[in-house]
């Protein structure tokens, strides 16, 4: 079950920032959670384990995963201009 809720609020947090990062996102729905998935994961050890920031479950999480996915989905965009040129 946790992994299901995971899924799900990776997905959340990947369309969040899909709409926030500008230009043309060429992944679809698949690579916008895989996304989103990463950043919350990112952000968790970041946050939590890393820099003692927040504890588990707190709001901030939920910001941190957003910037997370952010970072991994312009990273993305990045990789991908540098393939196609």
């Amino acid at each position: 079950m946790h992994w299901l809720w995971v899924f799900l609020v990776g997905l959340v947090v990947g369309t969040i920032a899909k709409l926030l990062t500008p230009g043309r996102d060429p992944g679809g729905f698949i690579v916008t959670g895989l996304i989103g998935i990463a950043g919350s994961l990112l952000a968790t050890w970041v946050g939590v384990h890393l820099l003692h920031l927040y504890a588990p479950g707190e709001s901030a999480g939920w910001i941190a995963s957003v910037i997370g996915a952010v970072v991994l989905l312009a990273a993305y965009h990045a990789v991908l201009r540098n393939k196609s040129s």
